[in-house]
Parts: structure tokens; sequence; C-alpha cells
């Protein structure tokens, strides 16, 4: 059971006259929709997810429209998919996350983006750059440059955003390039309306199926020899042809000021955060209107020279602002310029930080420079005076501090089937010794972070096995390479799995199994759990039969040797499992496949079926678990092991002893692995588990009822 988005799918139906509310991620979502779309594919990541969860949910209406989707098993999938633009005028939109996604999709883009394109090809990128990031800081655009792609920006309207991907396409099929809409975080989130169109159901749909496939062209195919010359058409006719519609259609904006000999040229996504910075200056109005005039970059590439030069013409000076480095677009505009003799000053980099997010006091600092030097007077001071006066209050909010505040990195979820795993590890490295680490990303990456500490490198997603190859055979010991059953389907099976067992690599992999690629918000892959999956009472509460052996097939078909399954939240028997492994006479991979299904989804399953039975006045057991004040000796080594955000402190009750013991607080579900990582390393018996029982039978009650009766008269006695 994934989040639901029926609302969402609701609004994707809004036709013409109609007026959109909600996020710019499914504002583009519904234009593209409205742009006649014939087949949508992707692989999940923030700030992007909804997009592809929302078209997959909406496959009843896709059906109705004509509309292919399909969630691909990574982004080169979903980057290959776009050769059905190639030769058919068919229009086709992937999404994937920022730069980590196009690093996967390259071999695909660049091979798509030498033959050129027939029907539009958009390419959807959350651009996920900044300090609310969770990837390297790394920009698109180089891939944009590299492999002759066009490149939008828009500014953070929805009007802009819902027209930029009309207009994706259709520049798209005009300059035979495939398009890439770069969405920033602010983009993604912005809230805001539009007018809706109707959809467009494509010509050439999965209901109007074409009769015979397209003739043989070998201009089509990236392979040499014909790709010398589409390289020279991407500079002789498709950026050109791009250019033409740039201009033609108005792409980019240009906003007058006042201060006709100074100018600001700004990237479309940076635009709402300039125009609140110059608000700061008393540049720009509560409206937006810029006293300094802007020409926004709704598209960064191609650049159109002519367009830049008549801007900057009889100005003083020209700021650029660029988030990100390198500063591909100042240098270019720098270039032009020089070619084209306009004296215009070109300032950036110089005034602006070169990496970093661009928020609207970093703006405004760099800004204030800006017109220090061309716009003497009140506005800067006024800058100035906001600037201080934000330091101030940072400075007297930390002073009403007693002590700065404690760092809250990211962490695994309450009840999390992963943390038991490395609390095991944890255990089996102080009876083996240390091991390197080489983790993935996905949510076991939290084991970076304390308690756990581990992890050597992250090199990219379902990477870790192969990560590690160059250090297996330089170590005594074995290594540890662990990954996700997301990151397996992804890419670890391939470029991990089989290139170990090819190598004949003596190793330990260990997957995380709990159903779903979770980190990406807990979408359904190949080895989820089954829809008719059923229900059982176990020790641990309510819970569910995992049927799905993929994995373990998959595995057992590549070759694999040595394996073993091992339900998560079982402490003790995960950490001889890995002590096994790393001592094991087997020469040769060894997988351990770490079994627990994400609790998010646990909880989304669980609580549906335990409140229907609650209304029906049928029996439901809640297991608690909690720390006995009175036994606890305040070592705190169970906290050490587990890293639970309810496993806590609290003052001691008894007056004699000065430790605070530990205890379990509101939000425990119940997983039980604080009682099993105090069994599994022989700590204080403070751990109880108690069941808490609704709708009891008649027995049970009057059974309570005579215990409750004997421990009053005991107590009195």
């Amino acid at each position: 059971m994934e989040v639901s988005f029926s609302k969402e799918i609701e609004s994707l139906r809004l036709g013409a006259g109609d007026t959109f509310h909600g996020e710019g991620i499914l504002a583009i979502t519904k234009a593209l929709l409205q742009s006649g779309v014939a087949y949508i594919g992707g692989y999940q990541g923030a700030p992007v997810s909804h997009l592809l969860d929302v078209m997959v949910q909406a496959k009843e209406y896709m059906d109705e429209l004509g509309v292919h989707v399909e969630a691909c098993s990574n982004e080169a999938s979903a980057a290959a998919m776009l050769g059905a633009s190639i030769h058919y005028p068919l229009r086709g939109a992937v999404t994937w996350k920022s730069i980590v996604g196009t690093n996967v999709a390259a071999d695909a883009l660049s091979n798509l983006s030498s033959p050129g394109v027939t029907g539009g090809a958009l390419i959807v990128v959350g651009e996920d750059y900044g300090e609310g990031a969770s990837v390297i800081q790394e920009r698109t655009h180089a891939f944009a440059l590299k492999s002759s792609m066009c490149l939008l920006d828009p500014r953070p309207d929805l009007g802009v955003m819902t027209r930029m991907v009309e207009e994706g396409f259709r520049l798209s099929e005009t300059s035979n390039m495939p398009t890439i809409l770069e969405l920033r975080i602010r983009a993604c989130h912005v809230r805001g309306s539009f007018q809706t169109k109707d959809n467009v159901p494509p010509a050439i749909s999965t209901r109007a199926l074409m009769e015979n496939p397209a003739g043989f062209d070998y201009m089509k195919l990236a392979h040499p020899p014909v790709t010398f010359r589409q390289e020279k058409l991407k500079g002789e006719q498709r950026i050109p042809a791009a250019r033409k519609y740039i201009v033609e259609h108005k792409l980019n904006e240009f906003f007058d000021g006042q201060h006709k000999d100074l100018g600001l040229v700004v990237q479309g996504g940076l635009y709402n955060s300039l125009v609140r910075s110059l608000q700061q200056l008393g540049l720009a109005d509560a409206f937006g209107n810029s006293d300094i005039p802007m020409l926004v970059l709704n598209v960064t590439y191609p650049l159109v020279p002519e367009q830049i030069a008549d801007f900057c013409i009889g100005k003083r000076a020209v700021l650029v602002v660029e988030e990100g480095q390198p500063e591909y677009i100042e240098q270019e505009i720098a270039t032009l310029l020089r070619r084209r003799d306009v004296q215009t000053r070109l300032h950036g980099k110089d005034l602006l930080p070169s990496g970093g997010e661009y928020s609207v006091e970093v703006l405004a600092t760099g800004l204030t420079q800006f017109a220090a030097g061309y716009l003497p007077g009140p506005a800067t001071e006024e800058a100035r005076r906001w600037l201080t006066g934000n330091g101030e209050r940072r400075q007297a909010a930390a002073a009403a501090l007693a002590k700065p505040l404690p760092a809250r990195p990211p962490g695994f979820c309450i009840g999390c089937p992963e943390r038991p795993v490395f609390s095991a590890l944890k255990l089996a490295q102080q009876q083996i010794g240390d091991v390197h680490i080489a983790g993935d990303i996905g949510c076991h990456a939290f084991g970076t972070f304390e308690p756990f500490s581990m992890g050597h490198s992250i090199l990219g997603y379902g990477m870790s096995l192969a990560s590690r190859a160059g250090v297996s055979p330089m170590m005594q010991r074995r290594t540890l390479a662990i990954m996700g059953d997301g990151g397996f389907w992804h890419n670890g099976m391939l470029t991990g799995v089989q290139s170990a067992l090819f190598n004949g690599d003596d190793a330990v992999l260990l997957i995380f199994k709990n159903g779903y690629t979770s980190a990406t918000g807990t979408q359904e892959i190949i080895s989820s759990p089954k829809e008719d999956t059923k229900f059982e009472a176990t020790d641990k509460g309510a819970s569910i039969v995992h049927t799905n052996q993929t994995i373990e097939n998959a595995l057992k078909g590549l070759g694999v040797q040595w394996m073993r399954t091992v339900y998560t939240y079982e402490v003790e028997q995960m950490r001889g499992t890995l002590t096994d492994a790393f001592t094991s006479d087997f020469n040769g991979l060894k997988v351990i496949i770490a079994e627990g299904e994400c609790q998010l989804e646990r909880q989304r399953r669980i609580k549906p079926w335990l409140a229907s039975l609650l209304k029906k006045g049928e029996r439901v057991v809640r297991v608690k678990y909690g720390v006995d004040e009175d036994v606890c000796n305040g070592d705190h080594a169970c906290i050490r092991l587990s890293g639970c955000p309810t496993l806590t402190i609290k003052d001691n009750p008894d007056p004699l002893k000065v430790d605070p013991v530990a205890t379990v607080i509101d939000g425990c579900v119940g997983c039980g692995l604080c009682g099993a990582n105090a069994h599994a390393a022989t700590l204080c018996p403070s751990f109880y588990r108690a069941e808490v029982v609704q709708n009891p039978k008649w027995h049970e009650r009057l059974f309570n009822s005579f215990r409750g009766t004997l421990v009053r008269a005991l107590q009195t006695a």
C-alpha cells in the first residue's frame, strides 16, 4: 500500500476554464497531459517523486487518454524510453532526481542527442541543489552543454512553468534536440494557481496504435560514421533552430526598470529569490517590479547571443546571477560580449559565492556590493541595515539559549527494520574486529550517523559491492557491502553481484529487503510484498507473511552459493549470521538478506486493519515495551546500541542514585529491538514486554480481575 494520491489524480482531470491550485510539481504533471504526451517514464526521487507516483496511480485515467506510463528500474532505462521519439512523432517525458540520476542516464542521453529526435522529448530533472539537498552538489547544466540538449530553468510561477512544458516539447521538435526541464526544490514546492486547458489525447497512443514501424534510416542511429555528421548538425542546424524558436516565442523574459544603465541576468529558477533580495535594497516593490532591468533566462542553454548583446549594450554593468559552479552562463556571456566588442562590465562570481545555495540573504549581500559600486545611496544603506539586523537577531537568538542546540542529523524511522541490523553488526565487530564497510544510497545510509557511525564510502545507488572491489584484495579481513532491495534492482545486481561472482571475489553482501524503494517514498518494486499478502499474529504484533522470493531467486540464478535470509529484528541471530559470514571457510561471495518490511508501510497496512477489527468489536493485542526504572542501572548501553528516538532517558526516581534511567516514550511501535539488543548483548534485565488487549474475551476479563485482586492483596500484606 503506497501513499494515496487520489486528490492529486482528480486535479489531472481539470479542463479548459478550470483553475488548478497546488504545488509546482503537480502542475508540471498536469501540463504534460495538456501537451499531448504519449508516454511517461522515470525513476522516483525528490523533489520530483510525485510526478511519477501520481501518474502510476492514475493508470485508469492514463488508459483513457492512451498514455503509457512506466516506472523504470533506473534512470538509464527511463532515458532509453525516449528512443521512441527518434523515429516517431511521439511526445515523451521522463523524470528523475537531479545530477545523480542524470549521471546514471548519461550514456542513453548521449546516444539520444546524437541522432536527435522527431517527436518532442522532455526530461524533467529535479535539481536537488543547495542546503536542503541530499545529493552531491553538481549541476545538470554540464550535460546540456556536452550533449547539446536544450535546458529550461523556468521562473517559479505556475503559469510560466506549465507554459515551459508545452514550449519545451515544441522547442524539442523544432530543433530536434532533447529538452531538459530543470526544476529546483523551490519550483517543485512553490504553490500557486493557473488556468488549465483540456488534456490532449496523443494522436498515436495505446488506444491508437501504429500499423507499421518506421523505415530504416541509418542517420537515425548513434553509430559511426554518421555520428560525425550528427555532430555537425548540432552546430549548423539544431542550435540555430532552437535559438530562433526561443526569440520568436519569447521564452526568455525581459523586465524593464528605471536604472536602464544597469542590468541583471538571472536563471529563471532564481527569480523569486532575486526579487525578494531587491526588495531589501528598496529596488523592487511588493509586486516584484524591479528598478534594475532584468533578463530572466527561462532557457539557460542555448543562450541567444543577439539577445544577450542587445540587453547589455549601453549599460555600465550587468550582474549575472548563476547558482552553483562552474559559472557556465557567466563564462559564455563574457565570451560572446567580447566577440561583439561590447564593453559592458560583467559581474557574477566576483560578487556572489562560487558555490552553495543562493538564498535571499546571500543574494542581498552580493547585490549590496553591486549597488554600492553603481547606485550609492539609501538603497545600499537600507540593505546593510537589513543584513545587520538579521545577524543581530541570530546572535540574540543564540544568546537566549543556555547552550548551542544539539545536532539533529536525520535517522532511521521509529521501528525501522534496518536499525537492528546495524546493532547486530556493531556487536559482531566486537567479536571479529572492525571491517571495511562499503555503504550505499538509501535509508541504510543513516547508519553512517551516531550511534553506529559505519561506512567508508558511498559511490552510487547500488554500487556498494562494486566499490569494495579494490579494497577486498588488500585486506586481511573480509569486507562488507550494504545495499537495499531498491539499490539491488537499480544497479547492484549487475555492477555488484555479477561482477563479484565473475571475478570470484571473497566478500560479504548485506541486502536490506524491506519490500520497497523506501528512501524515495516507498514506491513498489518487483520484490514488493504481493497484494494478496496475509497478516498473521507474531510475537512482534501484527505482521505480514513475505512470499516474494524474487531477490533470492535472482541470486540463485546468478550462481550465489552462500546465502542466508534472517528476520531483521532477531538481533542475536543476525549477529551470528554476520559472524559466520566473516569467519566461514567458504571462499566466494556470501549474501545475507535482512528481511523486515519498511515500518512506514507496515503501519499503513496494519492501522486500518486493526481499526476495522476494533470497529467490529474483535480482540486486538498491541505490544508495548518499557524499562523497569527500579532495575535500570543507568549504564545506557542499550541506547548506544539502538539509537531509537523512543528510547531515551529521564531523571532517576531513586533519590540515592544520580544517573538518569532509560525509558521508552510514546511513539514506540513495539518492534522489540530494545529487548532484543539487551538479550544479544547480555545487558541488564530491565526491559519488559507487555500486551495491551482491547476487546478482551470474557475469560481474560475474569482472569485479569482475579490477578488484580491478588496483586492488591499482596501489596497491602
